[in-house]
Protein backbone atom coordinates (compact mmCIF):
# COMPACT_ATOMS: atom_id res chain seq x y z
CA UNK A 1 0.00 0.00 0.00
CA UNK A 2 2.92 2.30 0.88
CA UNK A 3 4.37 1.69 -2.69
CA UNK A 4 1.60 3.04 -4.20
CA UNK A 5 0.90 6.13 -2.04
CA UNK A 6 4.48 7.07 -2.61
CA UNK A 7 4.26 6.42 -6.57
CA UNK A 8 0.21 7.58 -6.78
CA UNK A 9 0.40 8.62 -10.67
CA UNK A 10 2.04 5.66 -12.22
CA UNK A 11 0.42 3.12 -9.65
CA UNK A 12 -3.12 4.30 -9.33
CA UNK A 13 -3.80 4.68 -12.98
CA UNK A 14 -3.30 1.04 -13.72
CA UNK A 15 -4.78 -0.33 -10.62
CA UNK A 16 -8.22 1.82 -11.41
CA UNK A 17 -8.34 0.52 -15.00
CA UNK A 18 -8.30 -2.76 -14.16
CA UNK A 19 -10.71 -2.48 -11.50
CA UNK A 20 -12.82 -1.44 -13.95
CA UNK A 21 -12.72 -4.29 -16.48
CA UNK A 22 -13.30 -6.53 -13.65
CA UNK A 23 -16.62 -4.46 -13.07
CA UNK A 24 -17.71 -4.64 -16.14
CA UNK A 25 -17.32 -8.10 -16.65
CA UNK A 26 -18.86 -10.28 -13.79
CA UNK A 27 -21.66 -11.32 -13.54
CA UNK A 28 -24.13 -13.40 -11.72
CA UNK A 29 -24.86 -16.97 -12.63
CA UNK A 30 -28.52 -17.48 -13.74
CA UNK A 31 -28.51 -20.76 -13.01
CA UNK A 32 -26.88 -20.57 -9.05
CA UNK A 33 -26.56 -16.92 -8.54
CA UNK A 34 -22.78 -16.91 -8.24
CA UNK A 35 -20.45 -14.23 -9.62
CA UNK A 36 -18.09 -15.30 -12.37
CA UNK A 37 -17.21 -13.86 -16.15
CA UNK A 38 -19.26 -16.19 -17.82
CA UNK A 39 -22.91 -17.12 -16.96
CA UNK A 40 -24.16 -20.00 -16.72
CA UNK A 41 -20.99 -19.80 -13.75
CA UNK A 42 -17.99 -22.01 -14.15
CA UNK A 43 -19.09 -24.40 -11.91
CA UNK A 44 -22.55 -24.48 -12.99
CA UNK A 45 -20.78 -25.45 -16.74
CA UNK A 46 -17.80 -28.13 -15.43
CA UNK A 47 -19.04 -31.61 -16.70
CA UNK A 48 -17.16 -33.14 -13.74
CA UNK A 49 -19.90 -31.39 -11.11
CA UNK A 50 -22.29 -33.87 -9.42
CA UNK A 51 -25.67 -32.14 -10.71
CA UNK A 52 -27.69 -34.80 -8.34
CA UNK A 53 -26.29 -32.83 -5.43
CA UNK A 54 -27.03 -29.03 -4.74
CA UNK A 55 -25.72 -27.47 -1.74
CA UNK A 56 -27.76 -24.02 -0.77
CA UNK A 57 -26.06 -21.36 0.57
CA UNK A 58 -26.73 -17.79 2.00
CA UNK A 59 -24.18 -15.36 0.14
CA UNK A 60 -21.70 -15.87 -2.55
CA UNK A 61 -18.44 -15.73 0.06
CA UNK A 62 -20.54 -19.01 1.43
CA UNK A 63 -19.65 -21.03 -1.68
CA UNK A 64 -16.70 -19.80 -2.89
CA UNK A 65 -15.43 -20.93 1.16
CA UNK A 66 -16.99 -24.20 0.75
CA UNK A 67 -16.04 -24.70 -2.55
CA UNK A 68 -12.18 -23.80 -1.91
CA UNK A 69 -12.46 -27.05 0.00
CA UNK A 70 -12.98 -28.47 -2.76
CA UNK A 71 -14.77 -31.19 -0.68
CA UNK A 72 -17.93 -30.46 -2.32
CA UNK A 73 -18.70 -32.50 -5.63
CA UNK A 74 -21.81 -30.99 -6.61
CA UNK A 75 -23.28 -27.79 -7.53
CA UNK A 76 -24.29 -24.63 -5.85
CA UNK A 77 -27.35 -22.42 -5.34
CA UNK A 78 -26.89 -18.58 -3.75
CA UNK A 79 -30.00 -17.60 -1.54
CA UNK A 80 -28.62 -13.96 -1.56
CA UNK A 81 -29.60 -13.59 2.32
CA UNK A 82 -31.12 -15.49 5.18
CA UNK A 83 -34.90 -14.63 6.03
CA UNK A 84 -34.78 -12.08 9.29
CA UNK A 85 -38.05 -10.79 10.83
CA UNK A 86 -35.34 -7.50 11.98
CA UNK A 87 -34.14 -6.89 9.19
CA UNK A 88 -36.99 -6.97 7.09
CA UNK A 89 -36.07 -10.00 4.58
CA UNK A 90 -38.61 -12.06 3.54
CA UNK A 91 -39.35 -15.65 1.43
CA UNK A 92 -39.86 -13.31 -1.36
CA UNK A 93 -36.42 -11.28 -1.28
CA UNK A 94 -34.53 -14.28 -1.48
CA UNK A 95 -33.92 -17.02 -4.43
CA UNK A 96 -36.20 -19.25 -3.15
CA UNK A 97 -38.50 -19.88 -5.47
CA UNK A 98 -36.08 -20.18 -8.23
CA UNK A 99 -34.23 -23.26 -6.08
CA UNK A 100 -37.84 -24.76 -5.78
CA UNK A 101 -38.25 -24.43 -9.47
CA UNK A 102 -34.39 -26.08 -9.64
CA UNK A 103 -35.42 -28.96 -7.71
CA UNK A 104 -39.06 -29.80 -9.11
CA UNK A 105 -37.49 -29.64 -12.46
CA UNK A 106 -36.21 -33.49 -11.41
CA UNK A 107 -32.88 -34.44 -11.54
CA UNK A 108 -31.31 -33.55 -8.00
CA UNK A 109 -31.18 -36.22 -5.78
CA UNK A 110 -29.77 -34.21 -2.56
CA UNK A 111 -30.18 -30.85 -1.45
CA UNK A 112 -27.70 -29.42 1.25
CA UNK A 113 -28.74 -26.64 3.51
CA UNK A 114 -25.37 -25.01 4.20
CA UNK A 115 -26.67 -22.10 6.20
CA UNK A 116 -24.81 -20.37 9.24
CA UNK A 117 -25.61 -21.44 12.46
CA UNK A 118 -26.97 -18.46 13.05
CA UNK A 119 -31.19 -18.26 14.14
CA UNK A 120 -31.61 -16.61 11.12
CA UNK A 121 -29.59 -19.21 9.16
CA UNK A 122 -31.61 -22.11 11.05
CA UNK A 123 -35.14 -20.50 10.56
CA UNK A 124 -33.93 -20.54 6.63
CA UNK A 125 -32.83 -23.96 6.63
CA UNK A 126 -36.37 -24.99 8.22
CA UNK A 127 -38.08 -22.79 6.01
CA UNK A 128 -36.74 -24.43 2.81
CA UNK A 129 -37.11 -27.99 4.44
CA UNK A 130 -40.98 -26.94 4.38
CA UNK A 131 -40.67 -25.54 0.65
CA UNK A 132 -38.94 -28.92 -0.46
CA UNK A 133 -40.83 -31.34 1.94
CA UNK A 134 -42.97 -32.32 -1.18
CA UNK A 135 -40.33 -33.35 -3.64
CA UNK A 136 -38.58 -36.68 -3.91
CA UNK A 137 -35.06 -35.59 -2.79
CA UNK A 138 -32.98 -35.91 0.62
CA UNK A 139 -32.58 -33.09 2.42
CA UNK A 140 -29.16 -32.85 4.69
CA UNK A 141 -28.13 -30.41 6.69
CA UNK A 142 -24.37 -29.45 7.32
CA UNK A 143 -23.34 -30.60 10.93
CA UNK A 144 -22.93 -27.69 13.85
CA UNK A 145 -21.46 -28.52 17.04
CA UNK A 146 -17.85 -28.12 18.57
CA UNK A 147 -15.42 -27.17 16.17
CA UNK A 148 -11.83 -29.13 16.50
CA UNK A 149 -9.36 -27.93 19.40
CA UNK A 150 -12.48 -25.40 20.54
CA UNK A 151 -12.35 -25.58 24.65
CA UNK A 152 -15.90 -25.33 25.76
CA UNK A 153 -15.45 -22.26 28.13
CA UNK A 154 -14.65 -20.05 24.98
CA UNK A 155 -17.96 -21.58 23.06
CA UNK A 156 -21.06 -19.30 23.19
CA UNK A 157 -24.47 -21.70 24.43
CA UNK A 158 -25.67 -21.61 21.13
CA UNK A 159 -23.07 -24.05 19.64
CA UNK A 160 -23.03 -25.96 23.39
CA UNK A 161 -26.56 -26.78 23.05
CA UNK A 162 -26.17 -27.59 19.56
CA UNK A 163 -23.34 -30.03 20.43
CA UNK A 164 -25.03 -31.40 23.29
CA UNK A 165 -28.61 -31.81 20.98
CA UNK A 166 -26.62 -33.94 18.24
CA UNK A 167 -24.56 -35.94 20.81
CA UNK A 168 -23.52 -39.63 19.73
CA UNK A 169 -23.04 -42.96 20.87
CA UNK A 170 -18.99 -43.31 22.05
CA UNK A 171 -17.20 -46.54 19.75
Amino acid sequence: MLHLMKKRESSFAPLLAALQTVSERLVTCGTCGNVDTQDPCAICSDPRRDARSLCVVEEVSDLWALDKSRLFPGKYHVLGGRLSALEGVRPQDLSIDALVARVAAGGIDEVVLAMNATLEGQTTAHYLAERLEGYPVRLTQLAHGLPVGGELDYLDEGTLAQALRARRPVG
